[in-house]
């Protein structure tokens, strides 16, 4: 791995070289996806049909568009009971964080007659998009299904591509139908939001869209959005590791590879004040290569967008590490409790030598979808807020809007609104 020096100058490069990677760089993708959901919601079903055996190469139609019961079964046949096992003590673990969540409506009345609060409600129908072809993602299944359910979603509906077979990989069924889904459809890419987002003869139209997806599914999003809610417009996947000279090397060149396996845009960044634990960690990381499963993508991932940054102090280090504001911030210095406090911009922190990536991927609880490309500096991780809207209650008896009236109407004539001012005045004509 690089080891860079850092100024303020390879901070600047760094940044740049980060940006690249954002979905928003791909605009010449727009037309083609602009296309394809138009012609969704112009033909419906036939369009995804015709769209799924134009990309997957597989002919679906109405008999078989919808998993079945008998399917899911199937599925849970081809499945190890164990990794089935693995799956629900994940899901108490995310269960249990996301109801810590979960908001209440609440009401504030007052002796003079005001009442004011806030309802909060669930949203009605969601639709969760799930990956297909090169890899299988059970987890991000788990991470986007349960705060739903957890929120009171009423109807959950997931989409993903079907394998050559025409079905749709066994795990990923058995994880939706543990965590709670409703329907499931065989449908991917662009046709698979315009679809969740428009309705079709058998999809209807849901309100919001979560799950991560290639660039086409991340452009069709950001199309639809207004339409219906969306979750982010997701980049590559992003870890950055902040260390002092007590990190261990190959605990750090490994955490740093978990992340670069994901794709060749993956960005693996360590930040250190210890020139000798730089190179450590770089010497890790060129014998770990060497026996992993995903070498070329990783080293293409490295060669990219991996750095070992050594700062002249740790302040440097985390004014870099809040400008870069990773969706993955591991934090291994001496006290990573006082050094988190410091820390304004990540998606996800995990503190100490023990507390691996991995371990908010799969299993401690925490969401894992979280805001990527810098956007940490303004989004959260997905959570049971994604799920519910809020409405402001508001009931004022007359002895309590006579005390104020004159102020409203004074405030409405200010701004030249005339008819509110006589929505406000009519009420106390003599």
């Amino acid at each position: 791995m690089r080891i860079v020096k850092l100024t303020q100058k390879e901070r600047e490069n760094i940044l740049e070289n980060l940006l690249k990677r954002s979905p928003n760089q791909y605009s010449k993708f727009e037309t083609t996806v602009r296309d394809i959901l138009d012609k969704v919601k112009a033909e419906g079903d036939q369009a995804l049909f015709a769209y799924t055996e134009q990309f997957d190469g597989v002919k679906i139609t109405e008999e078989t568009f919808r998993v079945t019961e008998e399917e899911i079964a199937e599925a849970y046949e081809k499945v190890d009971s164990h990794l089935i096992e693995i799956i629900r003590k994940a899901l108490v673990n995310i269960r249990d964080y996301h109801q810590k969540q979960v908001r209440y409506s609440w009401f504030d009345s007052k002796p003079d007659g005001t009442l004011l609060g806030q309802k909060v409600t669930a949203l009605e129908r969601v639709g969760v998009y799930v990956p297909g072809g090169k890899a299988v993602y059970p987890s991000s299944v788990l991470m986007n299904i349960v705060p739903a359910k957890v929120a009171g979603v009423e109807r959950i509906v997931m989409t993903t591509p079907p394998g050559k077979d025409g079905k749709v990989y066994p795990i990923t069924l058995v994880a939706a139908k543990e965590a709670g889904v409703d329907e499931i459809y065989k449908v991917g890419g662009a046709q698979a939001i315009g679809a969740l987002a428009y309705g079709t003869e058998s999809i209807k139209k849901v309100d919001k869209i979560v799950g991560p997806g290639n660039i086409f599914v991340a452009l069709a999003k950001k199309a639809v959005y207004g339409h219906v809610s969306i979750d982010s417009i997701a980049g590559p996947s992003e870890i950055l590791v902040l260390a002092d000279e007590t990190a261990n090397p190959r605990y750090v060149a490994a955490d740093l590879l978990s992340q670069a396996e994901h794709d060749e845009m993956a960005s693996a960044i360590l930040i250190t004040t210890s020139e000798e634990l730089a190179d450590k960690v770089s010497e890790e990381v060129d014998g770990f290569v060497k026996k992993l499963s995903r070498q070329e993508i990783i080293q293409k991932s490295l060669d990219s967008y991996g750095y070992i940054l050594v700062a002249d102090t740790m302040e440097e280090a985390i004014e870099t590490a809040n400008e870069i504001a990773s969706e993955h911030l591991e934090i291994v210095t001496k006290n990573p409790f006082d050094t988190m406090t410091r820390i304004r911009n990540a998606g996800a922190i995990f503190l100490g030598e023990y507390s691996s990536e991995p371990l908010g991927d799969y299993f401690a609880g925490p969401n894992h979808v979280l805001p990527t490309n810098g956007t940490a500096k303004f989004f959260s991780p997905l959570s049971v807020d994604d799920f519910i809207k809020k409405s402001s209650i508001i009931s004022y008896s007359r002895e309590a809007l006579e005390l104020v009236h004159q102020d409203i109407e004074d405030f409405a004539t200010a701004e030249k609104f005339t008819a509110h001012a006589n929505s406000i005045a009519v009420r106390f004509e003599q």
